[in-house]
């Protein structure tokens, strides 16, 4: 049985709560702060937009700088063990195809190239995901922007900017080398967490009209599964859940994500759910509630790791190959832009005039215990709805672009287009819009749209112009 702690949480939560109000403050000294160097662009962020944003900057022969927190690359899909792209596909009135590429094609291409890539697997029968093994995306990565000429400072956190009246002059980082500053002409905020862009003050939102975002889950990965007693082990474990459940027991969320690797013996599994006392989501923005998160992620994965080996066939020799160095965020801030992806745009398939590319994954609610899904009309629509260019424009900063999950969307929007596939393609047009911005020197927000584009697409880029 999994082992019940939610009042021990809460009481963690609660406390460290009341310490944080009693704080006291101090005042640092004022301090030169060395400059790292000056760039073009700089992406702060190594995930899926990160990269895409990165690499078609790099591609454009700007002068890059990609800035990434861990010493690897691939966000969520590798420092939280996500391991599956979503949102390449889509259902085309029947069909599924895959709808977004440009960068996203090299970089699939490289991990393809290197042994990592699953064939894409079905979703409900609807849509497909496509697993990959994360050693091979982070090699792939590192190799597409050294292909792209592009700078990489892995291991340092941003902190702050510094800025000129309506633009960021500089980034502000902590790393191990000390605290140092980076100039950049424009700046793409890919943090997942819109930290660049809250610290050049640009407003956001938090969560629903309540409050509420959606659940972190702490993923992990099995080997040692025995596949052919196993079989579609993903369809049959909700049943054990389900009985298992009859007799008392209890787990963090309806249904499991159990799904077998490249190598057929290793099985990645989605599960946990992690939440406060109060019932609401782990904050990622709020350190205390991230890092009691962490540890009560790997209680929960490691719990649910028992039930298998005891109840699910082809798992008793099973074990833990890996929990990843991080809990799994869905969502935190998301910048107000100048337009805002709703819940309506991707059930009715919306189409936009500024079109920088598609989404095609449906609505992924996690809420509390449960994961709710909706669907656009299948086979009845084409399946994607167009993501535009002013999602990508924060309000009050003149010099910055914001790409991945945390750029301009309602909260039901977002828990569509917060996924890889949606994410490649706004990282991608960020860059190619500031590397348009700085050629017509004008801001990112002035920029001739219909050529951003004409260029996406000869990039290769998709902007979903099938109806």
């Amino acid at each position: 049985m999994i082992p019940k702690s939610g009042d021990r949480f809460s009481e963690k939560i609660m406390l460290q709560i009341r310490r944080e109000r009693s704080l006291p403050t101090i005042t640092e000294p004022a301090r030169e702060t060395p400059l790292f160097g000056a760039y073009e662009i700089v992406v702060l962020g190594g995930g899926p937009a990160g990269i895409a944003a990165a690499a078609a900057a790099g591609a454009q022969g700007r002068q890059t700088l990609l800035i990434e927190r861990y010493g690897f690359l691939g966000g969520m899909g590798t420092a939280a063990g996500v391991t599956n792209f979503c949102g390449l596909h889509a259902n085309v009135h029947g069909e599924i195809r895959r709808v977004v590429h440009g960068v996203a094609d090299d970089l699939l291409g490289r991990i393809d190239a290197l042994g990592g890539l699953n064939e894409p697997h079905l979703i409900f029968g609807k849509t497909k995901a496509q697993a990959y093994d994360t050693a091979a995306y982070k090699c792939a990565a590192d190799d597409l922007l050294a292909a792209r000429k592009v700078d990489v400072l892995f291991h340092a956190l941003a902190v702050g900017v510094v800025m000129s009246g309506a633009r960021i002059d500089a980034l502000l980082i902590e790393t191990k080398s000390g605290r140092m500053a980076v100039r950049g002409e424009i700046f793409v905020d890919c943090s997942g967490d819109g930290d660049l862009a809250h610290f050049a003050g640009a407003p956001f939102e938090l969560g629903d009209a309540d409050g509420n975002m959606l659940y972190p889950t702490m993923m992990f990965r099995l080997n040692g599964v025995d596949p052919a007693v196993a079989g579609e082990a993903w369809k049959t474990i909700p049943a054990l859940m389900e009985d298992a459940e009859k007799s008392g027991m209890r787990f963090p969320r309806k249904g499991a994500i159990v799904r077998p690797m490249k190598h057929e013996t290793e099985w990645r599994v989605n599960v946990t759910q992690l939440k406060t006392g109060n019932g609401r989501a782990i904050d990622g923005t709020d350190a205390r509630e991230l890092s009691i998160g962490e540890s009560e992620g790997r209680r929960q994965a490691l719990a649910f790791f028992e039930f298998l080996k005891k109840h699910a066939p082809g798992f008793a020799d099973a074990y833990v190959v890996d929990i990843p160095p991080q809990l799994g965020i869905r969502e935190t801030r998301r910048i107000t832009g100048h337009y805002a992806l709703t819940r309506e745009d991707v059930l009715g398939c919306a189409s936009f005039d500024d079109t920088i590319g598609v989404n095609g994954w449906p609505i992924e609610a996690h809420v509390a215990g449960d994961v709710i899904w909706g669907w656009p009309d299948i086979p009845g629509s084409r399946g994607f709805n167009h993501l535009p260019y002013r999602m990508l424009l924060p309000r009050g900063v003149d010099n910055l672009l914001v790409a991945g999950r945390c750029a301009s969307m309602t909260h039901e929007g977002q828990s569509a287009a917060r996924v890889s596939g949606a994410c490649f393609v706004m990282g991608e047009a960020a860059a190619t819009a500031a590397h348009l911005a700085l050629a017509s020197k004008a801001n990112p927000a002035d920029i001739d749209v219909p050529r951003l584009q004409q260029t996406l697409e000869r990039n290769g880029v998709s902007l979903g112009h099938e109806t």
